[in-house]
Parts: structure tokens; sequence; C-alpha cells
């Protein structure tokens, strides 16, 4: 199991600011300003943005003009162009489904997952309360990935997959950066959040989006937008057995995306992946990183 430092002073003095913040206001404002089509003002919202991440490479884009984007969520979301993230040659190879630094990974044991050193958090809660859908990751592994700023936000399969079934979760909007995952306990769990299950060659997988603040946005390819709104009851949406065929998503295809950064995480059930020892918390992942091989799953 991967960890990182505990929680400075500093860092449950910055966290702190997020109990104290109208969170969803302020995100639902971000969102509207992020998808105002005003020239002025979508023009300095993109040349601000650039300025304030200077490694963001347009070069990568499919569309490399930066005031082309009809709005700034649309720059912030844009695709990347072709073969830029080239997928591996052995089909049993598990990919990073994002661009993003990698966080706490592991086992599931007893039930729960770790977030940070000293720090854990139920995955059944992480999953919406449901008991099935937590019990069939126990003795699996996981992990965690944090989209920064200036990081791709389109998310992909990181392997074949059938969507099966999805969930919202409502839920805060803390930050989600380093700071906050080592200061907020249960973090991932208190977040609004959209649980996807997959099913796959080697058993069940979920993939979690997790939202954040001033996060204005989460679609998915097959149900569009999900939030906002940023609704306060949870909503599920399983996949229609006439929708089977629409449902799959071969390895490295976008499944989703994210209005501003945030983070994913990725569960599977018991022997379906073999987990190399190189993934450390810290490490930057690019979209189609190898991260594990096929296993036999359950």
């Amino acid at each position: 199991m991967s960890e990182r430092t505990p929680a400075s002073h500093a860092d449950r003095l910055f966290a702190a600011l997020f109990w104290l913040l109208p969170t969803r206001l302020i995100s639902r404002g971000a969102h509207t300003l992020a998808g105002a089509r005003a020239g002025w003002l979508r023009r300095a919202l993109i040349a601000g943005f650039l300025r304030l991440y200077p490694a963001i490479d347009m070069t990568e884009a499919e569309e490399p003009d930066p005031q082309a984007y009809p709005s700034f969520n649309a720059f912030f979301t844009r695709a990347l162009a072709p073969g830029q993230r080239p997928l591996p040659s052995d089909p049993e190879t598990v990919v990073s489904p994002v661009d993003g630094t990698l966080g706490a990974c592991g086992e599931a044991h007893r039930g729960t997952i770790c977030q940070t050193k000293g720090m854990t958090y139920d995955l059944q809660t992480l999953m919406g309360g449901d008991e099935g859908w937590a019990a069939a990751f126990l003795g699996g592994r996981y992990a965690t990935f944090y989209l920064a700023p200036h990081d791709y936000h389109r998310v992909h399969m990181p392997l074949d997959g059938c969507v099966r079934d999805m969930r919202y979760v409502p839920g805060r909007l803390f930050g989600v950066n380093p700071r906050c995952v080592r200061a907020i306990p249960r973090l991932f769990s208190r977040n609004e959040r959209l649980v996807t299950l997959f099913d796959t060659a080697v058993g069940p997988m979920a993939l979690i989006m997790v939202g954040a603040f001033i996060v204005g946005g989460i679609e998915t390819r097959w149900a569009g937008t999900i939030c906002p709104p940023h609704r306060r009851a949870p909503h599920r949406q399983p996949v229609a057995e006439r929708d089977i065929d629409a449902a799959y998503h071969a390895r490295g295809e976008e499944m989703g995306r994210f209005a501003i950064g945030s983070s994913v995480i990725l569960l599977f059930g018991p022997g379906a992946l073999e987990w190399p020892n190189t993934l450390a918390a810290g490490r930057s992942l690019r979209l189609g990183t190898p991260i594990g091989r096929l296993g036999t799953g359950a």
C-alpha cells in the first residue's frame, strides 16, 4: 500500500477553509462563468489560465489554438490530438485512465481503503451505501488518481468493459488536492461522486469520478451531463439490456470528463490484476501508462 506524508498544520488550516466556504454556490457560479461565450470574458479566462499554468502544452490538443474554443469549459475539456497517448501493444496491459498523479493504491482489506498515511475511509460508503457493490471489491485492488488543473481532463477506459450500472451520490465539494487529501478525513466518501460499474473479462470494475470544489460538471459518454445540478438525493441508472451494445467501451476510449480538476478512483475485484511494485504515491502518470496486467479474476 502506498501512502503520503501526514497533514501539516498548514494543510489543516488550508483544508479548514472548505468547511467555511459556500462551496456549492461558488462551484455553481464557476460552472456558469466557465460556460460563458462572451468573447472578451472567454478570452480573458483562457489567457489567464494559461499564464497561471504554463505547463499546459497546447500542441497536444486536437485544436492547438486556445482562443478557438467557444468557452472556457470547452477549452478546459479539450480533446487530445490523435496519437498523443498511444496504448501498449499488449492487450493484457491495464493502463492509467487519466493524466494525473497517483495517490494511494493497494488492496481493499476489511472494507476500507487508504486515503493517506493514518487515514482510511469506508468502501461501502464510497460506493453509495450499497453492500453488494462494495462486497465485489473486498480483497481487490484500488488506485486513486488526482487530476491537477493543468492536466488533461477526460477520463478513459483502463481496459475493455461494458457499463452495467451507475449511481450518482450527492455530497460535499471539498477540494481534492494533496493538502486536502492529507487533512480531511474520509474525503472521497464525503464528496459528490459518480460511481460506475463495468463488467470486464476479469470481473467487475468500478470507476469513480469524484467531484470537488469548483468542479462545475461531470459527464459520461452514455448519459451526458450528470451534474450540475448538484443534487441532494442519490440517483441510480442501470443500463437496460437493449443498451448493452452501446455500453461497451474499449481500452483507451473516452468514458467521461470533468469540468475543472478532480480525482478518479479505480476498483478491481480479487485476482483481477497483477499489480507492479513500481506503483507509488506521487508518481506522475499519463493516459495509457501501464499500471498492471490482467489476472484471472475471482
